[in-house]
């Protein structure tokens, strides 16, 4: 029989309890709903079929309100004489908010949770993180004093472009703020990513480093033939490439020739915009060589978006469908909208997303043959203006402000 039991009246009350709406009521000190739970019992037609049962099912439920601390009963008359009272319980109602901490086992848990009130009383910000997320928060019990220490230290040194290294907070420590930063983030207002958590508190980040490779025409010591430097101080120096080519793979950019007045990037897949942002690439040739994969082609959509003028190369079909033997499959395809691509690109890009070559299709530019790299990577020399290395680093004193550990060479 599908008769109501005090298990389902308990049921329909845990769904106030998991969307954490009751918890929350709660802690606001909003007045309790009643939570009313219809009964499904013997049709009066039923009664006189088996008396035992009905008079069992009643007990039941009178015996789970555990004299209304759990719920009460609504009642109500029916005919028969073989059950003695003739009424039949028709509904069950939640009235308080201790009756349902009873009903649900969660008495010793809304203690700690009050606990958890007291301790971040004072702490507005804190305070609405806890009462939102109530039982993320009862998870961080144990944890809580550290981060409401953490919460204090970060909040107080808003702008002082210091290291997160630094954190100073009783029993806090860097690994700490990173394990909890989406929590930390929430209750500052900030962003959880990594970077967006550091800037928005205006703490300082660890610097970029873009490294690339330049033409000895370019005015740079001739012993040095890369360098890795920080993207800020780089889009400092007066560079003046002819060309610039991008390359997403480490060792496919060690492997390309650096053409006469131009330079090689690393271009280390999405960190592509700290070579977009170079302002002395506005007026050079840009060539991108990615994956042919949808992530490659949204990689060089974003590049577009600093560099309107770039180019790829060696991610068209001819090269594809030409080492259809090399072919991987590609992990997290992207399905995003990518606006900057030729038609050409496009169409590609559609094949990909589609599964018209196939199901995630992916050619890593590690495995284009080398000999069809070199026919279709060539860039014929042109000279331009070259400017010595001190024109190029005036007014950014020594290593053009960059420290000598930021600078390596090959």
């Amino acid at each position: 029989m599908s008769w109501t039991t005090a298990a389902d009246i308990a049921a329909k009350v845990m769904r106030r309890w998991e969307d954490a709406s009751l918890l929350r009521a709660h802690a606001e000190g909003l007045p309790f709903v009643a939570i009313e739970v219809p009964l499904r019992g013997p049709k009066p037609s039923q009664i006189g079929d088996d008396v035992g049962a009905v008079r069992e099912w009643i007990a039941a439920l009178d015996a789970g309100r555990r004299d209304d601390s759990r719920y009460t009963l609504e009642w109500q008359s029916i005919g028969g004489r073989q059950i003695g009272r003739n009424q039949i319980p028709v509904r069950a109602v939640v009235a308080s908010f201790e009756q349902a901490w009873a009903l649900l086992g969660v008495v010793a848990t809304v203690r700690r949770f009050d606990e958890l009130l007291a301790l971040v009383d004072g702490r507005p910000p804190v305070r609405s993180w806890v009462v939102d997320k109530p039982h993320r928060a009862l998870e961080l019990f144990d944890e809580m004093p550290r981060l409401i220490a953490a919460y204090i230290w970060l909040d107080e040194h808003r702008g002082s472009q210091v290291y997160l290294r630094e954190i100073s907070a009783p029993g806090v420590d860097t690994k700490f703020a990173e394990k909890h930063r989406p929590v930390l983030a929430s209750m500052l207002g900030v962003s959880a990513t990594a970077s967006g958590f550091l800037s928005e508190l205006g703490l300082r980040s660890k610097p970029g480093l873009v490294r690339f490779r330049p033409a000895a025409t370019l005015g740079l010591r001739a012993a040095v033939t890369e360098l890795a430097v920080r993207s800020e101080e780089l889009a400092r120096l007066q560079l003046r490439p002819r060309v610039a080519i991008v390359v997403e793979n480490e060792i496919s950019y060690l492997s390309v020739d650096v053409p006469d007045d131009g330079i090689v990037f690393w271009g280390r897949g999405f960190d592509v915009d700290s070579v977009g942002r170079l302002p002395w690439l506005a007026d050079a040739e840009v060539i991108y060589w990615g994956d042919i994969d949808t992530h490659g082609f949204a990689i060089l959509d974003r590049l577009r978006a600093w560099l309107q003028q770039a180019r790829s190369v060696l991610m068209d079909r001819e090269t594809l469908l030409a080492h259809r033997d090399r072919w991987v499959t590609e992990d997290r395809p992207t399905r995003s909208a990518l606006t900057r691509l030729t038609a050409d690109e496009r169409d590609l890009y559609a094949e990909l997303v589609e599964g018209a070559l196939g199901e995630r299709v992916r050619l890593e530019q590690e495995r284009v043959d080398w000999g069809w790299v070199e026919e279709r990577l060539s860039v014929r020399a042109k000279r331009s203006p070259v400017l010595s290395l001190d024109e190029q680093c005036r007014g950014l004193g020594p290593f053009g402000g960059a420290k000598a550990g930021d600078l390596g060479s090959s």
